[in-house]
This record gives C-alpha cells, structure tokens and sequence, in this order.
C-alpha cells in the first residue's frame, strides 16, 4: 500500500447518481484506490445520511429524480455546509458548470469522463476538506438530522 492509497483511506467519497450501473462502477474504482465510499440514488436519501466526521467529497450527478444536482448543492451551501463536489453530467451544458463553479463546486466532468480525471478531481476536493477543521466536518454531518 502506497503513502496516497493510506491517505485516500482516511477519506470518503459519497456518490450521488441515479443510474445503479453508474454508482456500482464508480464505487468499484473508488474503492480498489483506496476510498471509503457509499452511493446514494438521490439528493434526498443522501440528506438523510448522517456522515461520519472525516474527509470526504461528494460525486454529484447533476440530473437526478426530485431535487436536482444543483439543487443539492444550493441546500447544502444553505446550511453552511462546505462538502466539496464534483459535478458529473452528460447532460450538462456551459452555462450549468458555470453555475456550479460560481456556488463552488471543484469540478465538473463531462460523461464518459476519464478515470484519471475524476480521481484527480476527487484527490483535490479531499485535500480541500481535509483542511477544514474537524469540528466543522462533524457539525455539517449532524445538520441533516437537526432539520
């Protein structure tokens, strides 16, 4: 095991999409690099989940069922919640990845991306909330069952 795979252990990486074949061959790859992962079908069953207070980084699927990608990420912004995102698509359009950079996002990736990419964009945006202190990690998980 290589010094990045331990570090990539420390992390987790939440993947939003609501295509299964998507979240099963994400979690795959993710996981045979060394994340912790879990996968989630919509915006609202990942606000349900409450995360564990380590870093970690959410791969956003922007068209979903109910509440959208953008959407998500508006509410989570709303409740101060600093959880990086990379933004998937292969629907997206310039003006959608605009939007979501100007709100923060640390990436969007077009669909079929390559692995490289997304593992590079998933390495920064856990960089980035590693650095966030831990006691804000720990509240932004809590918030979704504070309603």
């Amino acid at each position: 095991m290589t010094g990045e795979d331990r570090q990539r252990g420390a992390g987790m990486v939440f993947v939003v999409d609501d295509d299964a074949s998507v979240c099963q061959a994400l979690s795959s790859l993710l996981r045979a690099v060394g994340w912790q992962v879990r996968t989630f079908s919509s915006a609202a069953a990942f606000l349900e989940f409450r995360r564990p207070g380590l870093p970690a980084c959410l791969v956003l699927d922007v068209r979903l069922p109910g509440a959208s990608g953008l959407d998500l990420q508006r509410q989570l912004a709303g409740r101060g919640d600093t959880l990086p995102i990379v933004f998937m698509s292969s629907h997206g359009d310039i003006p959608m990845s605009v939007q979501a950079m100007k709100a923060g996002a640390v990436e969007f990736l077009p669909k079929p991306f390559r692995e490289e990419h997304l593992l590079a964009a998933i390495d920064g945006a856990i960089g980035r909330d590693n650095r966030a202190p831990a006691a804000h990690r720990k509240l932004c998980g809590l918030r979704p069952r504070m309603g």
